[in-house]
Formats: C-alpha cells, structure tokens, sequence
C-alpha cells in the first residue's frame, strides 16, 4: 500500500509522540486520534537532551507505543555542536527506548538515510554496512545503534529528505529563494527521494498501530521509508518552481551546479537512495511519490491562505 493519497488516520490508542513542533510530528497530528488517546510532548516536557525528563514522562504514561519524532537535524552546524547532537540524536533515544521497555512498550524512531556514505550506486537495503560521513549521520547510527540495544520491541525507520509545509525544508527554502532571486544554483549531483511528511507519518502510525495489537518478532527492526521516486536536489528544485508558478506562486530558474561548486561543512552522500521493499512487505505499507506531495504542499502553502483571505 502507498500512502499518497490514501486518507488514512490510525485507530489505535494510548501513544506518546515524542516531538511537537516538527514536520513529522505536525504531520502525526493529521493521522493519529485526537480524542486525547495520542499524547505529544514538546521540549519543554520531553527534553531528549535531558534524558530523565522523558523518562519520567513515559513512567508516567505508560503507552502503549511510543514514537519519536523528535531530533537535531541540523546537517552543518552538528559538525559544531557534537555534544549536543548526541545527545538528542543518540542518548536520549536509547534512554527514551529503555523507559520504554521497561513499562512494556513499543519504539518507533525515525532515523536518516545519512547513516550510509552514498557509494553504492544503487537504493541501499537494511542490511547494507554503514558509513556516514559526518557527526549528524554518526549520531543519527549511533541512535539506531542505543535504541535496538535498549528495546527489543522496536522500529526504526530510516527516511530521506523530508519535506512539507510545516517547519524547515528544501520545499520551503526553494519558495524563500525563489521570492528573493531571479536565478539560483542547486546541486545535481546528489541523488535521493523526498518524502512527504504525511507520508511519514502515515508510516509511523499505521507501524505503531500494528506493534500495539500484534508482536510478531518479524514487524520489529530496521526498515527504510523513503519516497517512492527519486532524483537530484536539482531536479526537485525545478520541479517546485513549476508546480510553483503553476499555483501563482513564486518561480525563478534554477542553473546546475555540482557540490564542488557549494561546499558546506560535511560532504552528502552522492547517492542515498533507500529500498522500501521491506516495509512494503513486512507492513503493506510504504511512502508514494514526491509529486502528489509536492502539489498538497504547494497547495497548503500557497492556494489555501489565498482562498481563505478571500472569503473573509
């Protein structure tokens, strides 16, 4: 099952969404019940950097199923702030997955397709050997790496370049720029799937919904959720442009460059496609094409608040 598109929204009770204000969790919003059953905690409450502060918080609750959404996604600035990124990317993960465990549930964490190093010219597969090139991705794998030695019941799944209309994200930056400049340059030599943030979320329920009324030891592990079509940063820079201009919305041209031509403080990974084909299999479901989510988010973003002011 594709999730793009479907309109599908969970059932299941009792599940405490690490994460508030991110593109994932706001996306949880949509799918999970809120009849007050799905609890979401913000920092201020659930501060992964400060472990004990979830750890109380799901002794408290007792899920049934906890996900986190939450994470330093910083990319550059991790490679600055190690200490940190750790901390809410690895330690407070695992020490989230363990409080878990010991009230009897479920993990579902979010990890990143930047735990690979891109050289393997083709969609990687769970059980690919890792190699990632800078701190995010390392303590993104040492995330994985706490959570699974923490709770046997868990699932992590690894995404890529998720975009949405909540929060920070390629999609958004693009529109900015776009707004600003009559021609920017976006790379073309890195390749990998946007994911729509619903889609993920779509993902993260329907897999929690599942661990809360069925424990077979096949629905636990690593899975990869990526959406299901792919190409470079500049390919879906252009495409935005023109589902853009499409709506109204901002446009400008977008030029070809290479990586070498926008260094940054950690080098990407040339190629990070992910292979869903195990959740597909395991979960019957999977994320669907970055098109029908890039026109839910330009629509959100730019046909929505135009109809709304209209009819004021």
């Amino acid at each position: 099952m594709v999730v793009s598109g479907w309109g599908w929204r969970a059932e299941m009770t009792d599940i405490l969404v690490l994460g508030e204000r991110g593109q994932v969790a706001r996306a949880l919003r949509r799918v999970l019940p809120d009849d007050g059953s799905a609890i979401f905690a913000g920092r201020e409450v659930a501060d992964l950097s400060r472990p004990g502060t979830v750890q109380g918080l799901i002794q408290r609750t007792r899920p049934k199923v906890v996900i986190n959404a939450a994470a330093y996604t910083a990319v550059d600035k991790a490679e600055s702030e190690p200490e940190l990124a750790m901390a809410v990317n690895a330690t407070g993960p695992g020490a989230a997955a363990r409080a878990a465990a010991e009230v009897g549930a479920a993990f579902v964490h979010y990890s990143t397709d930047y735990v690979f190093d891109g050289e393997a010219a083709r969609p990687y597969v769970e059980t690919d050997p890792t190699a990632p090139l800078g701190v995010y991705g390392r303590t993104k794998l040492q995330g994985e790496v706490a959570v699974v030695q923490a709770n046997p019941r868990h699932v992590i799944l690894r995404t890529a370049w998720i975009y949405g209309a909540d929060g920070g994200n390629f999609v958004r930056t693009m529109l900015r720029l776009a707004a600003e400049r009559e021609e920017i340059g976006v790379v073309d030599d890195q390749r990998g799937q946007p994911t729509f943030a619903d889609d993920l979320a779509a993902v993260g329920a329907h897999v929690a919904e599942s661990l809360s009324s069925d424990d077979r030891p096949e629905l636990y592990g690593i899975f990869h959720a990526a959406g299901s079509e792919d190409l470079t940063w500049c390919g879906f820079a252009r495409a935005i442009m023109a589902a853009s201009a499409a709506r109204g919305g901002p446009s400008c041209r977008v030029k070809a460059i290479t990586s070498a031509d926008y260094p940054t403080p950690v080098r990407r990974p040339a190629d990070s496609r992910l292979s869903s084909d195990r959740l597909r299999t395991v979960h019957g479901i999977a994320p669907g094409s970055w098109r029908y989510g890039l026109d839910t988010t330009l629509d959100r973003l730019l046909v929505e608040p135009r109809n709304d002011g209209a009819t004021r």
